[in-house]
């Protein structure tokens, strides 16, 4: 049987992107992922396909707190959820990493701090084809080198709402977003600006996710490969190490061993795997502690027709750390991707006729707002003599999301005429279900205590010489943020602790 370097498990933002770091060692790597490739077909820019019958979501059932199923809303392929996320790429706040006062609670502070991550995240930026625009954002973090790819441009009815609050002085900025885009030559540009980007995965290979920016270079180094259809069941512990995961690759078993293991299968499963194997828990907090946001969709229908293709790129921070009549953190804003009938479907009365929901749909804006959740260590993923997952979850620091909903409202009224402001429920509902896992994180936090944390600040395991954990697990506190640059920057950052 072979014997491998580095057994990754997971092809996702962490796994993926520590594979590209580590394939020029020359290390004998493996990486497991349950899924298989994306197939590149029609059904990926239907959004009747995606968000209407479900067709790339996972063949699963969790259970939540009640022991009510639900289907999760994550993606097992080559690449993982990136292979679906928006591409929204931004660095937590410096603050972020300190202690925060919150109306629910305290965020701890991190046993690192920005200045430890700022060169992951510019190498992160770079790797992943960010555009942005350094100062744009008050609330960005310090780095004296501009963004790798200039920022996107706003479409005209992007820029009238730009304008319109720019004068009544609301902060609006740029999003940092990781895609292939050349709006100088159009002609080198692998992206089209289609309206199907964000929630979708990327048909002609322009959006900056793991599998097309990490796996596939990757797997050009002869000393790199990677099992499809693959799912890890258990990691067999020895004297202190891991010395081998059990696995099943269509249906049959095999065992594979290694001297140094990786989980990135994202905070949920990779809690779930170390429950069921067993290892790593002397803290008791393995699958605790569990974040997802608070995050809510919203659409604005207004009189004006709305000719946008690509719209996620305006963004608002003035309410990150707080405001005038708020003391305390509230979140962060920013335009969603373009929205279509079949998404508003969920919330319009079932006599409602397709040409309306279009009329909806031509004249809608999206917008999407995320605040922090608190950790919590009732919060947590946990495994049934079955194997089923259980996500037992309760809402927290809600004050704050319902403060920032109001804030939001406001700027809707000051960006155009708008006649009507709704959640819509297909689309990630105003507040975001339990079944809504794509920011998932903390399950496994990394600090310098054993009895307090689960990893330390390499990623690796207390209790263990040879395992560690890339994903969103390790974070101690969520930010208001998505967790996605963070994650690939820790990869990079314990890639480089790997190759030395």
């Amino acid at each position: 049987m072979d014997k491998f370097d580095i057994i990754i498990i997971g092809s996702g933002a962490g796994g993926g992107t520590l594979a590209h770091k580590l394939a020029p060692t020359g290390k004998k790597i493996l990486i497991i992922e349950r899924g298989d490739y994306l197939p590149r077909e029609k059904e990926n820019w239907q959004p009747q396909s995606v968000f209407t019958l479900g067709h790339y979501n996972p063949q699963e059932k969790w259970l939540d707190k009640s022991d009510k199923e639900f289907t999760p809303g994550t993606h097992y392929y080559v690449g993982g959820n990136t292979k679906f996320y928006g591409a929204a790429l931004l660095r937590l706040r410096e603050n972020d990493f300190n202690e925060v006062k919150h109306f629910g609670g305290i965020s701890p502070a991190w046993p690192l701090k920005y200045a430890d991550f700022q060169p992951y995240y510019l190498e992160a930026e770079k790797l992943y084809s960010v555009h942005g625009l350094r100062g744009d954002d008050p609330t960005e973090p310090p780095e004296s080198e501009p963004y790798p790819s200039d920022p996107i441009s706003h479409e005209p009815c992007v820029q009238n709402i730009v304008d319109r609050l720019k004068k009544a002085n609301v902060g609006v900025f740029h999003l940092p977003v990781g895609i292939r885009l050349n709006e100088k030559n159009k002609e080198k540009s692998q992206c089209i600006r289609c309206d199907t980007c964000d929630g979708f995965p990327c048909m002609v290979d322009a959006k900056a996710d793991a599998h097309t920016t990490c796996i596939r270079p990757a797997l050009e180094h002869d000393n790199v490969q990677i099992l499809t259809r693959t799912m890890a069941e258990k990691l067999i512990e020895e004297n202190g190490e891991i010395v081998a995961v059990d696995v099943m690759t269509d249906g049959k078993p095999q065992r594979l061993i290694a001297d140094t293991f990786v989980l990135s299968c994202g905070a949920i499963n990779s809690s779930a795997l170390l429950l069921k194997s067993g290892v790593a828990n002397s803290s008791g907090l393995v699958g605790r502690n569990y974040m997802c946001h608070n995050n809510s969709a919203i659409v604005a229908i207004s009189k004006e027709k709305n000719t946008t293709h690509f719209q996620k790129t305006l963004g608002i921070n003035d309410y990150y750390d707080g405001g005038p009549d708020s003391d305390l953190p509230l979140g962060h804003m920013q335009l969603l991707g373009k929205v279509m009938p079949e998404m508003l479907m969920g919330d319009a009365p079932f006599f409602t006729p397709d040409i309306a929901l279009k009329e909806m749909a031509d004249h809608a804006m999206g917008w999407w707002i995320t605040s922090e959740d608190l950790p919590d260590p009732e919060n947590r993923v946990e495994v049934t003599d079955s194997g089923q997952i259980r996500l037992h979850y309760t809402e927290n620091n809600l004050e704050a999301h319902k403060r920032l909903y109001e804030k939001l409202k406001e700027i809707i009224h000051i960006s155009g005429p708008t006649t009507h402001i709704f959640p819509n429920s297909l689309y990630l509902r105003k507040k975001i279900p339990l079944a809504g896992v794509a920011h998932q994180v903390g399950t496994c936090r990394f600090g310098t205590d054993p009895k307090t944390s689960v990893l330390d600040t390499n990623c690796k395991a207390h209790d263990l010489d040879n395992l560690y954990v890339v994903d969103g697990s390790f974070f101690p506190s969520v930010s208001g943020v998505n967790p996605g640059l963070t994650i690939i920057a820790n990869a990079l950052r314990v890639g480089d602790i790997l190759a030395k």
